[in-house]
């Protein structure tokens, strides 16, 4: 019973060496797959494998969405190198969360105009882009939604342009 035992190993090991190729490892270093569904076609090929680099929590335009995120298509756009300097700066303090030079920095932004793709309550949150010689907030914003996409207003919510970043 033992040396039969012992037979069938063996030959299961000697099936998988030449299966294999005489290795036990694929292409990309990987011990290769014994899931059923797996077939010779599929050990024919090298493994591949998808990386992708970290992002920040905040997905930016251009990037992939999370999952349930909706893409924004057809607005109105401008590249980040593009913004005021100002706005840049706001940008930078959005990413590292703060410190933001406005206690109302962060709040929900309700959409009241309707000029952003309606979403539920909560979803966007506004930020203040310093006016230089303004002795308010001014009226620029960056409109953040909770997937990430972020949007410029400069005329304080009459129009509004989607932030295109650049990697």
């Amino acid at each position: 019973m033992l040396a039969a035992a012992l037979a069938v190993l063996l030959l299961g090991v000697a099936i998988g060496w030449a299966v294999h190729g005489g290795s036990s490892t694929t292409a990309a270093g990987n011990k290769p797959s014994t899931s059923s569904a797996s077939s010779a076609s599929a050990t024919s090929r090298p493994a591949t494998t998808t990386t992708q680099p970290p992002r920040s929590t905040a997905p930016r335009p251009g990037t992939t969405l999370p999952s349930g995120c909706d893409a924004v298509n057809g607005a109105d756009t401008v590249a980040a190198g593009d913004l005021p300097k100002e706005a840049i700066e706001t940008l930078d303090l959005i990413a590292s969360d703060g410190p933001f030079p406005f206690h109302q920095d962060g709040v929900v932004f309700q959409n009241r105009e309707k000029l952003l793709p309606t979403r539920g309550k909560g979803y966007y949150h506004e930020y203040t882009v310093v006016t230089p010689r303004s002795s308010d907030r001014g009226a620029r914003r960056i409109i953040v939604g909770k997937c990430g996409e972020q949007w410029y207003t400069e005329d304080h919510y009459v129009s509004f342009r989607l932030i295109e970043l650049v990697s």
